[in-house]
């Protein structure tokens, strides 16, 4: 019979784990200063109704690498956006966290505009809107940022500008927001 030596730090190593392998098998657990990740993917599955992965519902669990502190109050979750393309959960507690957690889109979602369509770019700001006549860059359904040009008019033909980013409105109508 062969006796191995053990350093004291491997033999503090190996009773602690043993004596929390006890404490799990007798269901005592120490509360982790953590939020519990899974029951987050479970409270998104549930707001959304839909299981992860499937349209509808969060493209993937969220991150397991993630350590958002212990929340002491329920989780508050709701729609980034009203395009829904992204679930908000936060934590309430005062000086806490949020996360995002995108969501699967429909892959048919019909597309409200063409790559090389003639659009209205309207320029929308705080009591004022113009528009002017432009061209897509980007093919896109309602509620999504595409690249669009604008069409000046130069010596009796029109000129191509910079492409500028815009979200669609409606079919055949993008816009772009100033803000202050």
């Amino acid at each position: 019979m062969q006796i191995k030596a053990f350093s004291p730090f491997t033999l503090r190593a190996g009773l602690m784990a043993a004596g929390l392998a006890a404490m799990g098998a007798s269901g005592v657990h120490a509360a982790s200063p953590f939020a519990d990740l899974v029951a987050i993917d479970r409270e998104v599955a549930e707001f959304t109704g839909k299981a992860i992965g499937q349209s509808g519902g969060a493209m993937m669990p969220v991150d397991r690498r993630l350590r958002l502190n212990a929340c002491s109050s329920p989780l508050a979750l709701s729609w980034r956006t009203s395009r829904r393309d992204a679930v908000l959960v936060q934590c309430p507690d005062p000086g806490s966290w949020r996360v995002f957690v995108p969501v699967r889109m429909a892959e048919n979602a019909p597309s409200a505009i063409a790559r090389g369509d003639a659009v209205t770019i309207a320029v929308v700001g705080d009591g004022f809107a113009v528009s002017q006549p432009g061209e897509a860059l980007d093919a896109g359904a309602v509620g999504d940022w595409i690249r669009v040009r604008t069409l000046r008019s130069g010596t009796g033909a029109y000129a191509q500008s910079d492409a500028v980013r815009a979200r669609i409105t409606r079919p055949g109508e993008v816009e772009v927001e100033l803000r202050e």
